[in-house]
């Protein structure tokens, strides 16, 4: 069994209720190389997650653009059901007509 360990404290969301231990987990390596395409071990990456998790991390740092849509289905296969207190925080990227953003 792992052992949770305290993550560089932690601090809570203003205007809300949600506590967050300063150490979170990115998912952006878990897609393929590049952050393209699925990685070459998915059942390593899900036991990733697990470990993390089960360490204490109780927020996870995806985007749909990691993959694409790759990370968040390795995100599902490995936790659901989310476990009380687990945070998911997702990036988004505004559109503009006529317009191109770049990354």
């Amino acid at each position: 069994m792992t052992k949770q360990i305290e993550l560089g404290g932690s601090f809570t969301l203003p205007g809300t209720s949600i506590t967050l231990k300063r150490m979170g987990y990115g998912v952006m390596q878990l897609a393929g190389r590049g952050v393209y395409g699925p990685p070459r071990n998915v059942e390593a990456a899900i036991a990733v997650l697990r470990e993390a998790v089960a360490a204490g991390v109780n927020h996870i740092d995806t985007s749909d653009f990691y993959g694409p849509h790759v990370t968040n289905q390795i995100i599902k296969r490995a936790l659901h059901p989310y476990p009380d207190g687990l945070v998911l925080v997702t990036k988004l990227v505004p559109t503009c007509r006529n317009r191109r953003i770049g990354l």
